[in-house]
């Protein structure tokens, strides 16, 4: 049998068309693995953004019963030890008239 020797100028082209082929290959290879990856990390945040937003709500509902008048007035007079203002502790202020004018 008879042996074609190539030359380095085809020896060259086919070593780089090898490593076009094998660079290409693994860059759409990476893509797509990172494309994968991406989305489970995509999914995932989308799930503790799910969680905390009933997280939230449930903290303002606890927020809601907290300001409540009821709850509000039974803090103060259980915990706090308050009592309802006397008549003299009243101050009114009558926002109706307009404010006097100083005399020079």
């Amino acid at each position: 049998m008879i042996q074609k020797k190539f030359s380095k100028k085809q020896i060259t082209l086919g070593i780089s068309a090898a490593a076009i082929v094998i660079f290409s290959l693994s860059f759409y290879i990476w893509h797509q693995t990172e494309s994968i990856r991406l989305g489970y990390e995509v999914r995932e945040l989308e799930h503790q953004i799910h969680i905390l937003q009933k997280d939230i709500n449930k903290l303002e509902t606890i927020k809601a019963s907290y300001l409540a008048l009821e709850k509000v007035e039974k803090i103060a007079k259980e915990q706090l030890k308050l009592s309802p203002p006397r008549k003299d502790q009243i101050i009114y202020d009558d926002l109706q008239t307009p404010p006097r004018k100083k005399m020079p």
